[in-house]
């Protein structure tokens, strides 16, 4: 089956005749036009193609006239020309003769003109865009084996950053990759770039340890900045090589041709200052600084005591003069496994997504999360104009080194993964460094989990396989005509809380039965929900848990899948009366009796003051004469018992067996919510509280297979007492035997 990306897509939220008005009065400013909803990377003042990189819209420069064309159709790195190379800085070419200077200056100028504007050329005849950053990259930038490839990931990396970087809104990216991807590279590129055209600044970088910081300061960026030519490399204070400071005393900016030919007296070009330097990880490094950039390279690495989470809100402060953001972050890393400091870089990375904003415009963290499939940028299979091969190639193709390329990426990967499916431990670590989904990226390790994680992750690839195709619905619920208590809908919404995968046909929504005032499930024989509420609107932290919700159908002959989760909430409304009120129209609607935990019982009184009393089941392990007052009056199952809590994990042990992951013949289990699925991979009986997906959806399996909790009272047999009279005939009377 042929691979389709959805890493990027071309969209057109601007009207056409909007964009051509304004590119003739060159009216489009870099920077976010709130007015469309885009950020603008052009300086021409002309805007193009609007690429939308993982819910980003970004518009680029208009394609010029004439479009740079190598012989080769592809990307090549210019040759600099040997006469400059003799210059080693500014003070060189001030002793270079006046003649030789005046055929060099248009060069000059044009490599100015590239850094700032970016770059266009022709790449297997298609007009290609790199901004001014990606170009410094390539063109100017020494790396581990020479120069960088073009590869049309980094191309999108690229354009994501500048975004990042003209958007005032954002503190910089939160970048997850798989492994070998480049970015130490990249963002030390980045780093000398910034550096050496600011002034009175500061750039700082961290890794996952002090020593880390040091390697990619000494082994990549001291290197790029000792490689730049004359005219972009500033006067360098202290050492050619610096271990800790690299120290700028003459910004390049000065070395243009306007600066050049105006034979600036030299003392106007000394005592201004820009620095490089690293810190030792911790969750203090740089407090208290102001940054330009801070460069976070394997964020995702940060083991206890040190902490990513904590590091990010004492650094994002270095970045900001009050509510005004004067630096960026690039943030970038693969993931650890979740206790080894994936779990934090997890959290920062979903704080980060740019389609959940705050009334400012901004998103949780700050930064702009983007995630590049491995499949996009995996060593051996980009062919020589950069492309992935994602497919088996039908034709040959050759890589940038002229190597044959003969498999495709995704078939690669795959039987890669095949091979490891045994060893999940040793899977999961593989998906992690190249990882094709987020899911992937934030695999975890299996020695810790009580169910079979074999099955749930064969789940969970198989969900991540048929993503398209899976049916689920995002919405919420609503009264009809918003008249409680009446008739529910569900409306389909993207930022919804509820995720379906099965509706009732209409005969079977909203079937209700009354007895004696109190309203019953009509469908009770179809299936149950499961629920874990929550009694407090507010926390002192602002977090708490969430809000769960889910249902499961049973076997049954109606028109409905068996033994499949339809339904799945977690969510954390503004009050709990909304959480309330949504737990009661996912009921009427399905017309299905609830089982919920009783230790929070403002959920269940809620239902009782409504006339709902009927879908709150009783606890299925005592019968009715045994339950407590409270439990006859609303219903509900305590958490609080041990009996309890086995059998809770022993439901979803159950269900995790004979329901999910792969069942033979090519067919998998039909459990489409990956929340669920990886709340129950984390699940620790010990914590139950900090696992809200598996609490209601371990009680919507208990309340499906009640029957199987049922007590079965101790009958006491008293023996039958029957005395017989045994008599003696021995002679012509019987007598009696005493």
């Amino acid at each position: 089956m042929s691979y389709n990306q959805s890493l990027y897509k071309i969209v057109e939220p601007v009207k056409k005749t909007t964009i051509s008005r304004l590119n003739k009065k060159r009216k489009w400013e870099y920077g976010y036009n709130k007015e469309n909803d885009i950020v603008v990377i052009s300086k021409t003042g002309k805007i193009g193609d609007i690429l939308e990189i993982q819910g980003l819209r970004i518009a680029l420069p208009m394609l010029p006239v004439h479009v740079h064309e190598d012989k080769l159709r592809k990307w090549k790195r210019f040759d600099y020309p040997k006469e400059l190379g003799k210059l080693k800085s500014i003070f060189d070419w001030r002793s270079y003769p006046e003649a030789a200077k005046e055929q060099w200056y248009d060069y000059i100028d044009e490599e100015f003109k590239r850094r700032d504007e970016g770059f266009w050329f022709m790449n297997n005849d298609k007009p290609t865009y790199i901004t001014g950053s990606h170009y410094m990259y390539l063109q100017w930038s020494k790396i581990d084996v020479g120069a960088p490839d073009f590869r049309e990931a980094n191309r999108l990396f690229f354009i994501f950053w500048e975004a990042c970087k003209a958007d005032k809104r954002c503190y910089g990216m939160c970048y997850l990759k798989n492994r070998r991807s480049g970015f130490s590279f990249m963002s030390s590129a980045e780093t000398v770039n910034l550096a050496t055209i600011s002034s009175d600044s500061r750039y700082g970088i961290l890794s996952k340890s002090g020593a880390d910081a040091k390697k990619m300061f000494t082994d990549k960026v001291v290197p790029i900045s000792v490689n730049y030519p004359f005219f972009f490399k500033p006067i360098q204070d202290g050492m050619d090589r610096p271990k800790s400071e690299l120290a700028y005393r003459v910004p390049a900016s000065k070395f243009t041709r306007r600066k050049i030919t105006a034979n600036e007296k030299e003392e106007e070009l000394v005592g201004l200052d820009t620095t490089i330097d690293w810190k030792n990880t911790g969750d203090n490094s740089y407090d208290g600084e102001k940054l330009s950039l801070l460069v976070h390279d394997e964020s995702g690495k940060w083991e206890r005591p040190d902490n990513i989470l904590n590091n990010w809100r004492v650094t994002k402060t270095c970045l900001r003069l009050g509510a005004r953001i004067v630096g960026k972050c690039m943030m970038g890393s693969t993931s650890n496994s979740l206790d080894k400091g994936g779990d934090n870089f997890k959290k920062l990375y979903n704080d980060s997504d740019v389609t959940k904003r705050n009334r400012n415009g901004q998103t949780k963290s700050g930064l702009y999360s983007l995630f590049v499939p491995m499949e996009w940028n995996y060593e051996g299979f980009i062919d020589e104009y950069g492309q992935p091969v994602f497919n088996n190639p039908d034709n040959d193709v050759l890589g940038p080194h002229g190597e044959l390329i003969d498999v495709g990426v995704v078939d690669h990967w795959e039987n890669e993964a095949e091979g490891l499916k045994n060893d999940q431990d040793a899977l999961n670590e593989f998906y992690r460094q190249f990882p094709r989904t987020e899911e992937h990226a934030f695999r975890d390790e299996t020695k810790n989990s009580i169910f079979n994680l074999v099955k749930i992750y064969e789940q969970i690839d198989y969900n991540e396989g048929i993503t398209n195709n899976l049916g689920i619905s995002t919405g919420n619920f609503q009264w009809v005509n918003g008249v409680k208590d009446t008739q529910v809908i569900f409306y389909p919404d993207p930022k919804g809380r509820f995720k379906a995968s099965w509706f009732p046909i209409a005969g079977m929504q909203n079937r209700i039965i009354l007895k004696n005032g109190v309203k019953y499930p009509g469908n009770d024989h179809m299936g149950a929900f499961g629920c874990d509420s929550y009694d407090i609107s507010g926390t002192v932290d602002g977090k708490g848990s969430k809000g769960s919700l889910h249902g499961l159908t049973k076997f049954s002959m109606e028109d409905a899948p068996a033994n499949t989760f339809f339904l799945e909430y977690i969510a954390r409304p503004q009050t709990a009366e909304i959480f309330f009120e949504d737990v009661l129209m996912a009921l009427v609607f399905y017309g299905m009796p609830l089982l919920a935990e009783n230790n929070k019982p403002r959920l269940l009184y809620y239902l009782k003051r409504r006339g709902y009393r009927g879908f709150s089941m009783n606890r299925p392990d005592k019968v009715w004469n045994k339950l407590s007052v409270a439990e006859k009056e609303v219903g509900g199952i305590p958490n609080s018992s041990e009996d309890i809590k086995q059998a809770h994990a022993a439901a979803i042990e159950m269900y995790i067996n004979d329901h999910v992951g792969h069942k033979g013949d090519g067919v998998y289990g039909n459990i489409y919510f990956n929340e669920t699925l990886n709340d129950w991979a984390k699940f620790d009986i010990n914590k139950r509280t900090k696992f809200d997906a598996a609490i209601s959806s371990g009680l919507a399996i208990m309340a499906c297979n009640r029957h199987l909790y049922r007590p079965h009272p101790k009958i006491i047999k008293t023996p039958l007492n029957i005395n017989i009279a045994k008599y003696d005939n021995v002679g012509g009377a019987s007598k009696l035997i005493k």
